[in-house]
């Protein structure tokens, strides 16, 4: 039986590193993923292609929530989801030095994946049972505080580090001693969580296999009966259709060199510009967008908001075609773009919860989020091959071109007019 003295454990000294360890590995499968195969010299048609399979453990996270519930409690499965991290961090690591490292390695980024997106489930859940309503409301800027420090700090840090290791080894040697790094703090997460996280009495296995069941083909049923679920679904797939493609293709093209069409900056660079203060200014517009809406509605706001997600991609185009040198021109035009994606994306995710409003509001929001990573998947796997294919400058005409189904979608949206 669990004490007293572990029910009313502080939240500080678990709610910020719990959602550190949630958005650390997100990051190191979407992005620095990217990063570690281009300096490995795979080309850009396979890192997108590959890597974009990465995104399906949360595309079908909602269908494997249920049965984490009934086998064991969200304590347990945070705990062995790190501690499978750092197995996976560890894997990663040591078949950079294989002969089929491109293969090895994407088995253990699967096993990280598939551990990340179902540490986010229990994650997430173990919040709502280890905090009482009150403590939830208090600590829900904390977490979302401590979930964007960590790919801010998780991206700039990272690629600062590599860039410091390859000025002495090799990219192969220099990555497998930043994966044994990020294995080693996984598993320290994972023995500090062992003696900080609270045991709620309400954290506890669900066994009736029967209902259980009987009520995830219920909530799959009203969901797909509410109203206007095709405009709904086009929505959740086509809005970032433009970004789904430009994110993959971000990296290589900071990092390329000149002749390649690329930017030819230094990782540590583009961990600063990109990953830092590109992620502040994507937070800031974020937070911008979701005062407006508040105040507002998202009626009012989605048009704008469509444009602020979209016209700043033009940015890549002038980049891709002129290749600026000059690091302040090219930090302030990123930043401009990240701050209008995180503004845009304000106008998505409220979308997002207004369609799941109803009986099923949790489990609903779920299977959003769920097309929503399935629309980047999908587009994102052939980023890699237009790119190759046409060149930097053509491939973000193309991206330019692939922001017309969100305007023509936003118009066919049934939105409430105090949303």
């Amino acid at each position: 039986m669990p004490t007293l003295k572990k029910d009313i454990r502080n939240p500080w000294l678990w709610v910020p590193t719990l959602y550190l360890a949630e958005g650390l590995p997100y990051i190191m499968v979407i992005s620095i993923s990217t990063v570690m195969y281009l300096d490995l010299q795979i080309s850009n048609t396979d890192i997108a292609f590959y890597t974009s399979w990465l995104y399906l453990p949360w595309v079908i996270k909602p269908l494997w929530s249920p049965v984490a519930d009934m086998f064991s409690t969200k304590r347990r499965w945070v705990l062995l989801m790190q501690l499978l991290i750092a197995i996976s961090a560890g894997g990663i690591a040591l078949s950079l030095t294989a002969s089929h490292f491109f293969f090895y390695s994407l088995l253990f980024f699967w096993l990280l994946a598939f551990c990340s997106a179902t540490h986010d489930i229990a994650a997430d859940g173990f919040y709502m049972f280890g905090l009482n309503p009150r403590q939830q409301a208090y600590f829900v800027g904390i977490r979302t505080t401590f979930y964007r420090f960590a790919t801010i700090v998780g991206v700039g840090s990272i690629l600062l580090f590599s860039d410091l290791l390859q000025k002495h080894w090799n990219p192969a040697q220099s990555w497998t001693i930043l994966y044994l790094c990020l294995t080693v703090l996984f598993l320290l997460f994972c023995i500090y969580h062992y003696y900080t996280l609270p045991y709620a009495s309400s954290d506890h296995p669900h066994g009736k296999g029967n209902e259980i069941f009987k009520e995830f083909v219920s909530t799959f049923v009203v969901f797909f009966h509410k109203k206007h679920i095709g405009t709904a679904l086009a929505f959740m797939l086509l809005y970032r259709l433009s970004e789904s493609q430009l994110l993959k293709m971000v990296y290589p093209f900071l990092l390329d060199p000149k002749e390649k069409g690329g930017l030819a900056l230094s990782a540590s660079n583009v961990g600063l510009i990109y990953g830092s203060l590109g992620m502040i200014a994507l937070t800031a517009g974020g937070i911008i967008g979701g005062i407006l809406i508040a105040r507002h509605g998202l009626k009012h706001w989605i048009g704008w908001m469509t444009l602020a997600i979209n016209l700043p991609n033009f940015i890549y185009v002038y980049l891709a075609w002129f290749q600026p040198e000059s690091l302040t021109l090219i930090s302030s035009l990123l930043m401009v773009e990240q701050f209008g994606y995180g503004f845009g994306f304000s106008a998505y995710t409220f979308y997002l919860i207004l369609f799941s409003e109803g009986e099923y509001k949790t489990a609903h929001y779920a299977l959003c989020t769920g097309f929503m990573a399935l629309g980047m998947m999908v587009p994102g796997m052939i980023s890699g091959w237009i790119c190759d294919t046409f060149g930097y400058p053509s491939f973000f005409l193309w991206v330019m071109l692939c922001t017309i189904p969100g305007f023509i979608l936003i118009r066919h949206l049934k939105i409430p007019e105090k949303s």
